[in-house]
């Protein structure tokens, strides 16, 4: 494999197979900040590029979940089904169990509550965003593609472009992604405590699942979806 040190994340992330979870193991922004170059990202992590050209090479034989998507459509039922119903079903249950868990551990970890203030916010922000992606941006980017595969313009839309909306949802995933690394350096890479009992334990492995899944969820809107969608605005035209 001819890893180039010189591409973006986001290209290696879109062209290989098994680069994210090598990127998500070692702590490589690969859907915010996807458009630094492997070398620049490798060196603000601390990492070294040998190392990480190792990892994504030893995965490269391994099949990622995502199929290469052949329309915009499928890619958004995709992120629909799975992503959005995991992070909309995993918001309600871990509301439930912060609260348990700070209940119980508050006192002697105050850590906990500043986790539960973050993850309020996280939610707070994630569902609106959501529903905007579902009920605006998501079916005009379907309704570009059928203008696409039938050779006609499609209707201006409120936001004028594309490029407004994809824009806005760019920004809240930035925002979601500082959050992330927020609860993750509070609970320093969630690491359980000795006296933490096992509601604490799966508070911890569900809040890390969670930024793993939020990372592939941002990664295929921001790296694969949005600039597929760009790309047929200004193929069919609007008006």
């Amino acid at each position: 494999m001819n890893l180039n040190a010189n591409k973006t994340v986001r290209d290696l992330a879109v062209e290989l197979p098994g680069a994210t979870g090598v990127f998500e193991k070692l702590g490589i922004d690969y859907c915010c900040k996807g458009n630094q170059q492997l070398d620049d990202a490798c060196a603000e992590a601390g990492i070294a590029i040998k190392e990480v050209i190792e990892l994504v090479e030893k995965q490269s034989h391994e099949v990622i979940e995502e199929r290469n998507y052949t329309t915009a459509a499928e890619l958004i039922k995709y992120i629909i089904d799975k992503h959005h119903s995991f992070t909309k079903t995993e918001i309600a249950r871990l509301r439930l169990l912060i609260d348990k868990v700070c209940d119980v551990h508050g006192q002697n970890h105050p850590e906990l509550s500043r986790v539960r203030s973050v993850f309020q916010t996280l939610s707070a922000e994630l569902v609106p965003h959501m529903m905007k992606e579902e009920c605006v941006l998501f079916p005009h980017i379907v309704r570009m593609e059928a203008a696409e595969n039938h050779n006609h313009p499609v209707s201006t839309p409120p936001f004028r472009t594309v490029a407004n909306p994809v824009g806005t949802m760019k920004l809240e995933h930035e925002g979601a992604g500082y959050l992330l690394k927020q609860m993750r350096q509070i609970t320093s890479d969630y690491s359980v405590p000795a006296d933490a009992c096992l509601s604490y334990q799966s508070l911890y492995e569900a809040l890390e699942a969670f930024e793993k899944g939020l990372h592939q969820h941002i990664h295929l809107e921001n790296n694969i979806l949005f600039p597929r969608a760009l790309e047929m605005e200004m193929e069919v035209g609007v008006g």
